[in-house]
């Protein structure tokens, strides 16, 4: 049996493209969303009462992989990209439905010419097609005993250390004090591959209208220099 379903809503976000984005929600608190409600869900009455959560459940599609298909077994980040557990076991964007899950701090619903929810810490890349909203409750959905799995605990973090060339160029950039914070949340989660261990190599995060480019080594991401796009 199929199913067809529209998307409610698009995410407008600061992360241009999948890399960098953070592998769960919330471990990059600064990043700052609007979910843009699409004709005809974008009315005042469909989010009525909204206000008074303070956290809610972004259900969305994968759209940026989405036509790569399945495999059943995957390398989750977190077992270093070496050891293998079944597509159900992980939180992989390539699964057989592409439809992942997203917790987000809701800051306040403007419904002047639409709708728009402005959140913070999604894991979503700009222009994420949502699928359904719905307010989070605590006294269901956090379980205080819960086991994890392979994921005991936040990742290890990175020191992030800014070249003085990259400094200069953020005070010049748009969203200069967004974009430092965004950056250092990002950088400090190492969102390099895990397979990918090379002290020398650049790599380049896109975030708002710049591409923040650094290597890794020694435990420490290293921020080379910003440039506009």
């Amino acid at each position: 049996m199929d199913y067809t379903f529209t998307p409610v809503a698009l995410v407008r976000s600061p992360f241009r493209d999948k890399f960098g984005v953070p592998r769960q929600p919330s471990l990059a608190p600064s990043a700052r969303q609007t979910v843009e409600l699409l004709p005809p869900f974008d009315q005042p009455d469909a989010v009525r009462g909204l206000d008074a959560f303070s956290h809610l459940w972004l259900q969305f599609v994968f759209h940026q992989t989405a036509e790569r298909g399945w495999q059943p077994l995957v390398r989750p980040p977190r077992l270093g990209g070496n050891r293998k557990v079944g597509v159900f076991a992980s939180r992989a964007t390539h699964r057989p439905n592409p439809l992942g899950l997203s917790l987000v701090r809701l800051h306040a619903v403007d419904t002047e010419n639409g709708v728009r929810l402005h959140v913070s810490g999604a894991d979503l890349v700009d222009g994420t097609p949502v699928l359904d909203i719905k307010p989070y409750i605590p006294f269901v959905e956090a379980v205080s005993d819960a086991r994890a799995g392979f994921v005991d605990g936040p990742p290890p973090r990175l020191a992030v250390r800014w070249q003085p060339k990259a400094l200069q160029q953020l005070a010049l950039a748009g969203h200069a004090k967004d974009l430092e914070q965004l950056a250092e949340e990002v950088l400090a989660q190492d969102p390099r591959p895990a397979y990918q261990q090379d002290p020398d190599r650049v790599y380049g995060v896109r975030l708002y209208d710049c591409d923040v480019r650094f290597r890794v080594a020694d435990g420490c991401a290293e921020v080379l220099e910003i440039v506009a796009l």
